[in-house]
């Protein structure tokens, strides 16, 4: 059976930096970058290759700034 692996996408103009996504992320894989969007926010970035694609982020997101996909290995 393969195995799923996940990605996150997240639209940096929309995000504003409420950290919810991380503190949701089971896997730990989101971080708040040091750039900032055209609007002042810093913005989440996704840090680590050990997504799983549980979407636990994209469901939490206020802003609808992350979409989820899951891929088979």
């Amino acid at each position: 059976m393969a195995k799923a692996i996940g990605k996150i996408v997240i639209n940096s103009e929309v995000c504003k930096g409420c950290e919810v996504c991380i503190v949701t992320c089971p896997q730990k894989c989101i971080s708040i970058g040091d750039k900032l969007n055209m609007k002042g926010y810093t913005y989440a970035v996704q840090d680590a290759t050990n997504c799983v694609g549980c979407a636990s982020c994209g469901i939490i997101c206020p802003d609808g700034a992350i979409t989820v996909y899951k891929v088979a290995r």
